[in-house]
């Protein structure tokens, strides 16, 4: 199992080092840049050329690049063109929120979507299986900003029952030694206030969970599709087990595999997802902070972010390559 984690760990190396180079060609290749953004209607050629040699953007592009992997072998990923600020501070500021409103999102994906697909599985081509089969496509053909746009103007604009942007009421004060609100509000034991979070979380969690949730919902139906008719279940039929404990110990269990496979990489999903979920709701994290860094040709915040989503996105999945072993216990990890 070490050998395992320590060799997975050693590939994020490379995979880093391959995003670094994308990240930073694939952007420099876009027009315009950040001394344009920044200087607005008083970009002339003059002020351009100062501040490109501010930020040595006037150098050949592999001297640039030289630059950038020496602060990123020290672990410092420069600061921001707009704020001034380094890019590390602006990310843990923002970052609490992402993390929040992704696990709001996954929690309602997999809530929803395992009983959903289990039961359309036990009730194989019934009423409630060709029902799961329609809204299942229908949350994956919908996309977010749309579904996102909807909830907001039926359940904030015509009911008036949910908030329609930001993490927090601006009546509210509290507090926020780890930015992660929901926690910040039970330290500070303000229930208020956390009633009033988990109500800003609700619209823009259902709208990033929806793709996800049909996407387990059919996983789980056909991974326990394919499991129910393996000996081990007939098997532990014949012994006289419960409907419930096989459907629990033998059928769902051994069927987790190629679920928990996909709940990792929904993750993916659920970080690229924030971009339009935020940007909608006006959602303080990651995702609306690298939208407004691509509209001022923010180099070092663009970089910085997209390299911190991949690392989250690589651990997770060595997260759910430990679970293997873990769910069925005749998979072993240390080879």
């Amino acid at each position: 199992m070490l050998r395992f984690v320590i060799r997975r760990l050693l590939l994020l190396i490379p995979i880093l080092i391959g995003v670094s180079i994308l990240v930073f060609f694939w952007i420099r290749a876009l027009p315009g840049g950040p001394a344009a953004a920044l200087l607005g209607e008083r970009a002339t050629p003059q002020a351009v050329a100062a501040i490109e040699h501010q930020y040595g953007l006037d150098k050949p592009i592999y001297v640039q690049y030289e630059r950038y992997a020496r602060q990123l072998a020290t672990l410092k990923f420069g600061n921001s063109a707009t704020s001034r600020q380094p890019v590390t501070t602006e990310f843990r500021q923002r970052f609490p929120a992402t993390i929040e409103l992704a696990l709001a999102a996954g929690l309602f994906a997999v809530v929803f979507g395992i009983p959903l697909g289990f039961i359309a599985a036990k009730r194989y081509r019934s009423p409630v299986d060709h029902a799961s089969l329609v809204l299942s496509l229908i949350g994956i053909s919908t996309p977010i900003f749309f579904l996102a746009l909807l909830l907001k103007y039926v359940f904030s604009v015509r009911l008036g029952w949910l908030p329609t942007v930001g993490r927090m009421s601006v009546l509210i004060d509290i507090p926020h030694p780890t930015n992660f609100y929901l926690l910040d509000s039970i330290i500070a034991l303000n229930w208020t206030a956390f009633v009033d979070v988990s109500k800003h979380l609700i619209l823009p969690a259902i709208a990033l969970g929806s793709i996800p949730l049909a996407i387990i919902a059919r996983i789980t139906r056909a991974s326990v599709l394919d499991v129910q008719n393996e000996d081990y279940v007939r098997t532990a039929q014949a012994k006289g087990l419960g409907p419930h404990a096989v459907d629990f110990h033998h059928v769902l269990r051994n069927a987790m595999l190629p679920i928990s496979t996909i709940i990792g990489l929904q993750v993916g999903l659920l970080l690229s997802g924030a971009v339009l979920t935020e940007t909608v709701f006006a959602f303080p994290g990651i995702g609306s902070w690298l939208v407004d860094a691509i509209k001022a040709r923010n180099y070092p915040v663009i970089q910085g972010g997209v390299l911190f989503v991949a690392i989250i996105v690589v651990f997770v999945n060595l997260l759910v390559d430990l679970s293997y072993g873990f769910l069925n216990p005749r998979i072993r990890l240390s080879k």
